[in-house]
């Protein structure tokens, strides 16, 4: 697979390892850093890697940040990005199997290189069930903005 990936200054030790796991696993990596403690702007990072998983150039994206909230609002604001911060094997699994998640956040203040690693195997192991859920993620693209009061 061929997986973008991201992190700002706060995730910099966690976008290494994690980019060491998957080339050990055979995955092609486009890495858009960054590789410095120096304060970075977090949206910048998603959105290239956010558009490498829109525009199909990647299969998934992974971003990381401090705590991958960040990282995860920036991401989902590209059309056809489904970005999920995950804290668990069960999130990665059904994130992509109920959600069809196709970019993975993380936070190095919670997330381990160990935790990262298994998160990882399991998201990108995980195919997306379809079914009733294609009908519910299909809703994710269709949602209109709210009409505000009075109009």
């Amino acid at each position: 697979m061929k997986i973008s990936v991201g992190a700002d200054h706060g995730a910099v030790d966690l976008r290494a390892r994690v980019v060491a796991f998957l080339g050990a696993s055979g995955h092609e990596v486009v890495d858009h850093g960054t590789d410095s403690s120096e304060s970075v702007d977090y949206p910048d990072f998603a959105s290239k890697v956010g558009h490498d998983v829109a525009a199909g150039i990647c299969d998934f994206g992974i971003l990381m940040c401090t705590n991958g909230v960040g990282m995860s609002i920036a991401a989902n604001k590209i059309a056809g990005v489904r970005a999920a911060l995950i804290h668990s094997e069960d999130d990665a699994f059904y994130a992509r199997s109920h959600n069809n998640a196709n970019v993975i956040c993380m936070g190095q203040r919670h997330h381990t290189p160990y935790d990262a690693e298994r998160y990882l195997a399991v998201f990108l192991g995980t195919g997306f069930e379809g079914g009733r859920h294609a009908r519910r993620v299909g809703k994710f693209e269709e949602s209109p903005a709210p009409e505000s009061p009075g109009s």
